[in-house]
């Protein structure tokens, strides 16, 4: 029998194998093929592709429509192209439309494919829409599968078996029930008692099928005939393109280009400028990109209701951004021939993929822009999907739920399970129980089972969400190229993944949201409101000496992608505050690249060094000899291999792919090759090869980080003369990589005053002033966005709030709410001498004649006064005041904590004690958890007390003695060596 019904772990929570496992198991069992045919989705599609060109499997497109769980089902099988567009429409339909009337959308969309069903109602439906349906009778003969036979023989109708599987044997059944289990949201012991007696039919060789049909070997036979009819084999579009529907694309572009190059450089272009535009051109036109340009720029600056087109702050990043084309489209933000940008990296004539131009927003407008490109593109857009897999922590939680665990022992177990390094192997029970942070937990009965079954979970999909800015746009509607469904918060969304939409040909613009062009955009229009900032036309950041000198000592905490603790200390090590060289640090800087991060160094303060080889002197000369962005891998394979540009464009890209080892091979052997032609030795081959595989995992290209690094001098300068305008939009913008409490700590040490929240003075949003921030409303804990903006409002109609008891009248704030801004400070100027027991008092009071229904006086509280309402002491006021805010405003905690704890050396007196070993006292901020390469988990600690922040090293043998105690946001007595 050719397997014409089977069911991938892409019908979520319905399905245990991927397809590669099915596609395994069927050749393994003699097939020559097989259908796919996942419930309501083709997710799986181009992952079972691939796997059919693995093992040489014929694939059949399919899906199987409608709700599984009545029956009312149908499978639709993919005869020719007109089939494959059909069925990505029935089901985007079933998918987005209300109503959904199974018979009539296939009458209508029911060319090219072959439909069954095991439904005797659902097929009397399709043959009276006119249809001649194929009734299945379902994976073995019973007394249905005879009623149905007996029907089809009366109406001419042809008969099929299919195997309807969805695990890959018995051994799966368990997990099968705990899917269920956690979709249903039900525990594992009630879903077997429902499934005891219905049959879970897993995947069996054609003998066992040839065998059940002995009795109807016509019904295996047709299988065979329906496959053979079946012609349509996998999409195939070429490259789609996003419509234009202007002039002559070819030609507006030309035009734009030159237009904007003028802006850029002046009337008299010059030869260097023409040359590369002519290049640039010439390769779009022939790659067929013009109009791509064109819709991307039409994106970026849409035109308004009133004609003019929109200017807003982007960061145009990506390989796009070694393109001068789109720098003079004002797509990108960096000059691509002042930084010698390779646009070779992005597009060259032997590419086969789509580029992607990636543009970030910012992170509040992104929605703004996707809204009025899927309005613009109706029926033409939609975004591109993810799925979320279960990983380790998800995974435990999940069946610890279905197993009946208590919430509060689930959530206390699984929230010390940070990850699990891929160099571990073994049992993931095992490996559990070796993981520090867990140490001390109870691991026994019935723990062992849950993380057994847990573990067969990992790597399964568990749904599916929206990535997080890629949109697609095409000529016809997108239904008839991909099926489209609704994402849970509204958008339309595709049924593929990333790769799978590059592999069918559809070309992918990437929007993205970027907190760090909220702050830069916030800061200015806080600064543009004092006079003290001029247009930004000739703004030139990079160039200026002060920011270069803050740069240079690592002074960049709240500035986009040059914040971390790593990246922090390469800047003052290398001390230059360079652009370029924070260019190459922000790209030199990453996972598997340590050594070559250490001789960077060494080599930028004048090191002896020889190139790699003498062919590649002057390709790494601005590199210092050392391979640092995804295109010196490129101009390596180029320059010492032979590569072509594309060859070595596929190397590159090879080595961030999760079967890169299988794929690498072939590379490895032709770099090889090519190399001993230029008479290099096997060792030193082995070296430049070392150096290459560094950048597997992630790494950068360089128009990428010159794109970011722009953006991040932009937030340096601005943080170096406005630090409170600054540090307020930082906070207001949702912070980056550490936390509210650690910038406003870093606010204190450049000489702000942090004021707290008032409901008369205070907004939305944190305001900084005149090296003062007054911390915004945003930040008081338990404070809704409605009643923020009700206090705004209400302010804004009515005037200043004169009392305790006018602001509860006309704001009626929760009780929660309402204590949360009393003990953060925020009502203290509604009372000549501050007691916040007294407004405890009036709250009490306000909540008192709201329940009984009376109008509260706004003077003359209805409850009786207490005959004495003392203060809260000073340091209890502070405590209430870090609980409302996660911070405080006037102090540092450890300032009042220190007196606990003798013979501390304070952050700003550390260097005196280089080589020693000494005790610090500090407030945990933020981790980074690494591997090393024996296995073992350490992690680099960030610190602070009152004068500074303090790096740490936790080594192996340490963080596994502490990870189980170690908490953000606590104070800790570290004794260890300073270095």
């Amino acid at each position: 029998m050719f397997p014409l019904r089977v069911r991938s772990y892409y019908s979520l929570m319905r399905g245990t194998m991927s397809p590669a496992q099915i596609c395994a198991q069927a050749k393994q069992m003699g097939y020559a093929g097989l259908a796919l045919t996942d419930t309501n989705n083709l997710y799986g599609l181009w992952p079972f592709l691939k796997a059919c060109r693995q093992q040489r499997l014929t694939p059949i497109v399919g899906s199987e429509i409608g709700k599984s769980d009545s029956g009312e089902t149908i499978t639709c099988l993919v005869r020719n192209k007109a089939g494959y567009a059909n069925l990505c429409t029935i089901i985007s339909l079933f998918q987005r439309q209300e109503g959904f009337d199974l018979p009539q959308v296939v009458a209508q969309y029911g060319e090219g494919l072959f439909v069954l069903s095991q439904n005797l109602d659902v097929l009397r439906s399709l043959a009276k829409c006119g249809l001649r349906p194929i009734v299945d009778l379902g994976p073995q003969p019973t007394q249905q599968a005879s009623r149905l036979r007996k029907w089809a023989v009366e109406n001419g109708l042809r008969t099929v078996a299919t195997p309807a599987c969805a695990i890959a044997g018995k051994n799966d059944i368990d997990l099968y029930h705990l899917l269920r289990a956690i979709e249903e949201n039900r525990s594992i012991s009630h879903i077997k008692q429902e499934h005891e007696h219905q049959q879970i039919y897993a995947f069996a060789p054609p003998h066992i099928y040839a065998e059940l049909f002995a009795i109807w070997p016509e019904v295996v036979e047709e299988s065979h005939r329906i496959a053979g009819e079946c012609h349509f084999t996998k999409p195939d579009f070429g490259l789609v393109m996003p419509p234009w529907d202007g002039d002559d694309p070819v030609v507006t572009l030309r035009r734009w280009a030159y237009l904007g190059a003028q802006c850029k450089y002046g009337n008299d272009l010059g030869e260097r400028v023409v040359d590369r535009l002519e290049h640039e051109l010439q390769i779009i036109e022939d790659m067929g990109f013009s109009s791509y340009f064109l819709v991307v720029r039409n994106i970026v600056h849409r035109l308004g209701a009133d004609g003019k087109r929109k200017k807003r702050r982007i960061c145009g990043r990506g390989s796009g951004a070694a393109s001068l084309v789109a720098y003079c489209l004002e797509i990108t933000n960096v000059c691509p021939l002042k930084y010698n940008l390779y646009f070779e990296r992005f597009l060259n004539p032997g590419r086969s993929d789509p580029p992607d131009i990636d543009i970030d927003f910012a992170w509040d407008e992104r929605d703004e822009v996707l809204k009025e490109l899927l309005s613009d593109y109706h029926g033409h857009a939609a975004m591109v999907c993810n799925h979320i897999f279960f990983q380790p922590r998800m995974a435990v939680r999940e069946t610890a739920k279905a197993f009946g665990m208590p919430g509060y022992e689930i959530s206390r177990l699984t929230k010390k399970i940070p990850w699990l390094p891929g160099t571990q192997e073994g049992p993931l029970y095992h490996r559990l129980k070796e993981v520090p942070t867990l140490r001390g937990e109870h691991l026994g009965e019935p723990w062992p089972m849950i993380v057994e079954l847990a573990e067969r979970l990992i790597g399964i999909p568990r749904y599916l969400s929206v990535h997080p800015g890629g949109v697609v746009i095409t000529p016809q509607k997108i239904w008839r190229y991909v099926p489209v469904e609704n994402a849970a918060k509204g958008v339309p969304i595709i049924q593929w993944e990333k790769d799978g939409t590059e592999e069918a040909g559809l070309v992918k613009i990437d929007l993205l949201g970027n907190r760090s062009l909220g702050v830069i955009r916030d800061c200015l229009e806080s600064v543009g409101k004092t006079g003290q900032f001029s247009e930004e036309g000739d703004w030139q950041p990079e160039d200026d000496e002060r920011t270069r000198n803050s740069v240079a000592v690592g002074g960049t905490m709240g500035c986009f992608y040059i914040e971390s603790p790593a990246m922090r200390l390469l800047q003052r090590k290398a001390g230059s505050g360079d652009y370029e060289q924070l260019v190459l640090q922000s790209s030199i800087i990453r996972p598997a690249a340590n050594e070559f991060v250490r001789e960077y160094v060494r080599r930028l303060h004048g090191g002896i060094w020889q190139p790699l080889h003498p062919e590649l002197a002057d390709v790494l000369d601005e590199t210092f000899g050392l391979m640092v962005y995804q295109e010196d891998v490129s101009r390596v394979a180029v320059h010492l291999a032979g590569f072509s540009h594309a060859r070595a464009d596929g190397l590159r890209k090879v080595m961030s792919k999760k079967d890169k080892e299988r794929r690498l091979d072939d590379y490895r052997e032709e770099f090889f090759a090519g190399c001993l032609g230029k008479n290099l030795t096997i060792s030193e081959i082995e070296r430049i090869w070392a150096m290459m595989m560094s950048f597997s995992g992630y790494s950068f290209c360089k128009p990428h980080s010159a794109s970011y690094a722009r953006v991040s001098f932009q937030a340096a300068y601005l943080k170096t003369y406005y630090p409170a305008e600054f540090m307020a939009a930082v906070i207001s913008n949702g912070g980056g990589y550490y936390s509210t409490f650690a910038y406003v700590s870093e606010a204190k040490r450049l000489g702000v005053g942090i004021l707290p929240p008032d409901i008369n003075l205070s907004e939305r949003k944190w305001l900084g002033k005149n090296l003062e921030i007054r911390v915004g409303l945003q930040a008081v804990r338990d404070l809704s966005a409605h009643r923020i903006e009700r206090i705004c409002k209400e302010r804004g109609r009515g005037g200043s709030y004169r009392s305790p008891a006018d602001f509860f009248h006309r704001v009626c704030p929760a009780e929660d709410e309402a204590r949360q801004l009393i003990h953060c400070g925020a009502l203290d100027s509604l009372q000549k001498k501050v007691n916040r027991t007294e407004l405890l008092w009036e709250l009490a009071c306000f909540l008192r004649n709201q329940r009984s229904g009376k109008q509260l006086s706004l003077f003359a509280p209805e409850l009786p006064r207490p005959p004495q309402l003392s203060a809260p002491s000073a340091r209890e006021m502070l405590r209430r005041e870090y609980e409302a805010l996660g911070f405080l405003c006037r102090c540092h905690p450890v300032s009042l904590l220190r007196y606990r704890v003798g013979g501390v050396v304070k952050s700003e007196d550390l260097a005196e004690h280089s080589g020693q070993r000494i005790r610090f006292f500090g407030w945990l901020l933020t981790g980074k958890l690494i591997s090393t390469k024996t296995g073992e988990n350490m992690e680099f600690l960030t610190f602070e007390d009152d004068c500074g922040m303090v790096e740490t090293t936790f080594f192996p043998k340490t963080y596994e003695r502490y990870a189980n105690v170690l908490t953000s946001g606590q104070p800790y007595l570290l004794s260890g060596l300073v270095e």
